[in-house]
């Protein structure tokens, strides 16, 4: 999809606002990516004033100054990077959105458009994860149970991760899937 002269499959991971590319679920899903034989574009960034007060625009633009005119496969996003959602669904781009502010009316109206192309994931205890308002979705919703925004238990480190292993389940499922799309006939 737009990976010049790469047959590899193209997946943008995207972190959020205070969670880097260096923490669990993006580290892992980006480990996952590369094992599959994905390329994997991630780019860093500072969220300032700016950022903050058109989030949508912010997150585009970084988009385009980290792919130029080509098309991920795939996007796994954190929080703040679920900000690409309208990108995404603009593009036609599947993606594994990762505790998304569903308390933001972009953020929500796109993935309420998602087709099942897509996967969101959020904490039952995140006050940002508010999955009554994207009722109607094709996208496969999912409640982590007591999580919060990181998607950990406080105070229960291995329910934690025991909880985070199931999100990497899923991310590799969106990624083996596209991997074996890519595999010559």
């Amino acid at each position: 999809m737009g990976n010049d002269g790469d047959d590899r499959p193209l997946v943008l991971v995207l972190a959020g606002a205070g969670y880097g590319q260096q923490a669990p679920l993006l580290w892992w899903s980006q480990a996952i990516a590369s094992a599959a034989g994905c390329e994997v574009v991630a780019p860093a960034w500072t969220i300032d004033d700016d950022a903050g007060s058109d989030p949508v625009a912010f997150v585009e633009a970084a988009i385009e100054a980290a792919l130029g005119d080509r098309l991920p496969d795939l996007v796994i996003a954190k929080s703040f990077g679920c900000f690409a959602l309208p990108w995404a669904i603009r593009n036609d781009v599947p993606g594994v959105w990762l505790t998304p502010v569903l308390t933001n009316d972009d953020v929500a109206t796109a993935l309420a458009a998602a087709t099942d192309a897509h996967d969101a994931i959020g904490g039952g205890d995140d006050t940002m994860w508010r999955p009554e308002r994207v009722s109607g979705t094709a996208a496969r919703l999912r409640t982590v149970d007591r999580a919060d925004h990181s998607l950990q238990v406080a105070g229960d480190w291995r329910r934690s991760q025991r909880l985070q292993a199931d999100v990497f389940d899923v991310v590799e499922r969106q990624v083996v899937a596209l991997a074996s799309q890519q595999q010559p006939d």
